[in-house]
């Protein structure tokens, strides 16, 4: 039986180490599965540089079964004495109409292959998603994005960034909203150098922005990398589905009156970004299966 094949990228790496700045060329995609797997005929690249997840782009879109694209982006402040703890997330994703997109595969190039100056072109090989399949293997994803550098890779799947990786399950048959908050990582106490007692709160508007239900996880005591495995149920007809917002909020409780705001995210209605778009629109489509991503948060 021969592999299944995730999509094939001819990518070149173009890194200029006065400069700090590393070009990369996205050209063309082979290899891409039959397109009733895939569900599309249109595709797109996106790219993100991580660990910090702040500098990405995408590609045009271009449609049939060898898409060329040819097109050039910048990220910048990329310094070379540190390029081991850098790498370029690549991920496929088919678009179809009314602006459904939907991963094909993804790799994480990472920049220590790269030559330190000069242009190096190589095919980047995807693999399946990780981010679609259920929580296990979204938790086990440092395992198996980061063979190739192991010791690097807890750094870069979760870079120094607080995130919050979140379960999300709609059933529109009972009409109930599901969110798992089940871990963090590099969760700082910012007024001391001991690590944060930490809780999640949960907050559902409705589409004026006024609170519908809230609720929030115990404390966990002295982690920066707390597991919380608690799940809150939300009713939401499907009807108001696309018009909710699900705030979650994480706070470090510094005594008995006291505590500050480690950062938040936003899904829903009004979502704080890109990741957390994508992330609905997944458990809109998941037809009642799990849907589990990490968040990077957002300073208050």
């Amino acid at each position: 039986e021969p592999v299944a094949k995730y999509g094939t990228l001819d990518v070149t790496f173009d890194y200029d180490s006065q400069e700090q700045k590393l070009l990369v060329t996205v050209t063309a995609v082979t290899d891409i599965p039959t397109y009733s797997r895939a569900g599309g005929s249109s595709w797109q690249v996106h790219l993100v540089l991580l660990p910090v997840k702040k500098q990405r782009a995408k590609t045009s879109i271009q449609r049939g079964p060898c898409p060329v694209f040819t097109e050039t982006f910048k990220f910048n402040h990329v310094e070379s004495e540190m390029i081991g703890n850098y790498a370029v997330r690549f991920r496929l994703y088919s678009v179809r109409r009314m602006k459904k997109e939907r991963i094909v595969g993804e790799k994480i190039f990472y920049l220590t292959k790269l030559n330190l100056q000069g242009k190096m072109s190589v095919p980047v090989i995807l693999e399946p998603s990780y981010s679609l399949s259920g929580c296990d293997s979204q938790m086990s994803m440092s395992e198996v994005s980061c063979s190739e550098s192991t010791s690097s890779c807890q750094s870069l799947v979760h870079g120094s960034a607080p995130e919050i990786l979140i379960g999300l399950l709609y059933n529109a048959t009972t009409g109930r909203l599901s969110a798992e908050v089940i871990k963090g990582s590099h969760f700082k106490n910012l007024a001391a150098n001991r690590p944060p007692n930490t809780y999640v709160k949960l907050t559902l508007l409705n589409s004026m922005g006024q609170e519908m239900s809230k609720c929030k996880t115990s404390i966990r005591r002295g982690q920066p990398n707390p597991v919380y495995k608690e799940t809150f149920v939300f009713q939401v007809a499907l009807f108001q589905l696309s018009d909710v917002t699900l705030i979650l909020s994480v706070y470090n409780k510094r005594s008995m009156k006291r505590k500050e705001m480690i950062g938040w995210i936003s899904l829903g209605l009004n979502s704080s970004g890109e990741d957390e778009i994508n992330h609905w629109t997944e458990m809109k489509e998941s037809k009642g299966q799990q849907v589990c991503r990490w968040h990077t948060l957002l300073e208050s």
